[in-house]
């Protein structure tokens, strides 16, 4: 029940205007390689003044870091990045072996120490994945995880507040993932745009099959190419910030294959962590409802991920309690 009425707030908070994620609290600096990450700090942390990087609209593979952010960054108190494959985080890391920064630089070990995971691209060689890591809930509350112990290094005073922050945060995301991991059968499969959408699907038991842009530096595949594979999966998900070519793309795949179409962020600018995961996650629930029979939940179930789905998304399938998605 306590988990219930934490998720029927935040749910609340859909409706509410976000909150500015940057340099606004009082505690150590936190600069965050990229927007999302710093979502995650900002509300798991709000009293550290959060800065980010690499503007939303950029292209993270292809910026590279100014004079004031060399700056900056040697002036923070923790680095986090998203786990060192950017061209500015292996910059970052040179920083920090040459001992120019004084601040904690978070890479990917750190994270897996607090259970962060790549997930494999199974659908170009299968290693692993290192694009839009923060999209599992999983690995946000890792990342997080590992924030907090390194704001308790350096600034062990509030060391106790830090650990109940997290704690919260940590609740917050926890109560999502109960509510919402069966909210689509699972071993569903998907075809996704680019392997970032992988990690905002996975958790809810949908694996990608396909990507119509299978990896950063190989071109897109032809649209008739992908139709068979999407005629056998569930939905197509594509980057809300994505090309506009890769937006039609998936689009003409859906139509073409008669699958359900979901739009997912991966990159955000001052939206909360917690609302961009219910954002995106009603979005591939409402997607996944389209041609599927409704019927009564079975003894034991929780009737909430539906009724959510259908409260928020605008699902128009009638009233929802007492139901739950099925095939």
């Amino acid at each position: 029940m306590r988990r219930l009425a934490l998720l029927l707030i935040l749910l609340t908070g859909l409706l509410l205007p976000s909150q500015q994620v940057g340099s606004t609290g009082t505690g150590p600096l936190v600069v965050a390689t990229v927007s999302p990450l710093a979502s995650i700090v900002q509300e798991a942390f709000p009293d550290v003044r959060v800065i980010y990087l690499i503007p939303p609209s950029a292209d993270p593979h292809e910026y590279q870091l100014t004079a004031e952010q060399v700056t900056l960054l040697k002036e923070a108190g923790v680095i986090v990045t998203t786990g060192g494959h950017l061209p500015i985080e292996a910059r970052i890391k040179e920083l920090s072996d040459e001992e120019q920064l004084r601040g904690r630089a978070l890479f990917v070990d750190d994270y897996k120490r607090e259970g962060f995971r790549y997930l494999r691209e199974t659908w170009y060689g299968g290693k692993d994945n290192p694009h839009g890591v923060w999209l599992d809930p999983g690995n946000a509350i890792a990342i997080a995880g590992a924030t907090e112990r390194a704001l308790q290094e350096v600034d062990p005073a509030n060391a106790a507040l830090y650990r109940k922050d997290f704690e919260i945060f940590k609740g917050k995301v926890e109560a999502i993932e109960d509510a919402l991991r069966d909210s689509v059968p699972q071993n569903s499969t998907a075809v996704i745009d680019m392997p970032p959408v992988q990690y905002a699907i996975a958790w809810l038991g949908i694996q990608p099959i396909a990507a119509i842009k299978p990896e950063e530096e190989v071109p897109a595949l032809p649209v008739d190419e992908l139709v068979g594979k999407a005629k056998g999966s569930d939905l197509i998900v594509y980057n809300l910030q994505g090309s506009s070519q890769l937006k039609n793309a998936a689009s003409e795949l859906a139509s073409k294959s008669g699958r359900p179409l979901a739009g997912v962020a991966v990159f955000w600018g001052n939206e909360p962590y917690t609302k961009v995961l219910l954002k995106n996650s009603i979005s591939i629930i409402k997607a996944f409802a389209g041609g599927r029979k409704i019927v009564k939940v079975e003894a034991g179930k929780s009737p909430l991920p539906y009724a959510i789905s259908a409260l928020f998304a605008g699902l128009s399938l009638g009233m929802a309690l007492g139901y739950i998605l099925r095939r």
